[in-house]
């Protein structure tokens, strides 16, 4: 039996992974920080946890809709098909971006009130300065040569692992903590914990992000190669039994940035 992904589907399927990823970013910052006064402690706490979730929910959600859970990725996609690749139309990504951003503000509510806390309260952390902008560049430049350079190479089935891997180390390496995700930041927003950001701060952060995303896609042009269309390795459908000649599931159904009308995922 074959599922053909409708754009409701994946729109739901883009919400609810987006939604989940909030809630385990925010969820275990709220919760590292509540058992350790150690900030470095609690950064360690929530990079793996936010790994580990963002692994799981591309599993999960990457054969329905790509799981792409953030607009640049999303954004990216849709310039692929503009320039001759196969990607998202234009009315796909905007469905794509709103549900994202949707399920990210839902996601960061929801962790609020798991943990006894006034929902829809804006964060207070001003996060300002040219050098956490210049952190948001290289995070999300460093996540788009990721996913770009593994397609490229014909590594596909690494995405996932690489992907989680890079969003916890980026975590630390990077100035601005790695937000790189316009959705995720704006859901960010309203939670007043750890990992939130001051609606202020919001502009210059997603800013950022869309520059690193431009940046990434130079980048792995230079070095890899302009995409080709029908390079990818996986169909725009789903089988819902077991493939019989790949035992890789948490790959199955994934497509690149350039790929077919699923597309692969990023975070983060």
């Amino acid at each position: 039996m074959t599922i053909h992904a409708s754009l409701p589907r994946r729109a739901v399927a883009e919400l609810v992974g987006t939604a989940g990823l909030l809630v385990v970013v925010i969820g275990s910052g709220i919760q590292a920080a509540g058992l350790s006064r150690d900030a470095g402690v609690a950064l360690v706490a929530n990079s793996l946890a936010s790994a580990i979730g963002l692994g799981l929910i591309i599993t999960l959600f990457g054969p329905l809709s790509g799981a792409h859970l953030n607009p640049v990725v999303t954004l990216t996609s849709w310039w692929a098909r503009r320039t001759g690749g196969e990607g998202l139309r234009g009315r796909e990504a905007l469905v794509y971006t709103a549900a994202q951003t949707a399920g990210a503000v839902g996601g960061a509510v929801l962790a609020e009130v798991m943990f006894g806390r006034a929902p829809g309260t804006f964060s207070t952390q001003i996060r300002s300065g040219g050098h956490l902008l210049v952190g948001e560049v290289v995070a999300t430049a460093g996540l788009v040569l990721v996913i770009q350079g593994l397609e490229r190479i014909g590594r596909s089935k690494l995405i996932p692992a690489a992907v989680a891997g890079y969003i916890a180390a980026a975590i630390w390496f990077t100035s601005s903590g790695s937000f790189a995700n316009p959705a995720g930041t704006i859901g960010r927003a309203f939670s007043d914990s750890f990992t939130g950001i001051a609606p202020q701060s919001l502009p210059g952060f997603v800013a950022a992000q869309v520059v690193g995303g431009v940046l990434g896609l130079t980048l792995a042009a230079l070095l890899y190669g302009s995409a080709r269309p029908g390079a990818q390795e996986a169909p725009a459908t789903l089988s819902t039994e077991l493939p019989t000649g790949n035992t890789d599931l948490s790959t199955a159904g994934w497509v690149g940035f350039a790929g077919k009308r699923v597309i692969r995922p990023v975070d983060y």
